[in-house]
């Protein structure tokens, strides 16, 4: 299991696009994502459970993936924070 923390920086946070690019891109890998923040835990892959984290700009939220092709996961789910969900230039 790999378990990571990132920064949601994009400045409308995880709302329904965000979320939606980010199970859209968890759902291309086996293993199992859960995503952690205000003492919550939700599957990653689903996008109400995303959806109800809430998390605006500056959450920090604590990923975790666990199976055979784990650090690909992370390394996409990482990317796609780095990036800001696409959304700023």
């Amino acid at each position: 299991m790999l378990e990571r923390e990132l920064i949601v920086s994009n400045k409308l946070g995880l709302h329904a696009r965000a979320t939606a690019k980010l199970v859209q891109t968890l759902s291309g890998f086996a293993a199992n994502a859960t995503l952690v923040a205000k003492g919550r835990e939700v599957n990653a892959k689903s996008i109400m459970g995303v959806m109800l984290l809430a998390a605006g700009q500056g959450t920090v939220v604590t990923v975790r993936v666990d199976g055979e092709d784990e650090a690909q996961a992370m390394e996409a789910v990482a990317a796609l924070f780095e990036r800001r969900f696409d959304e700023e230039t």
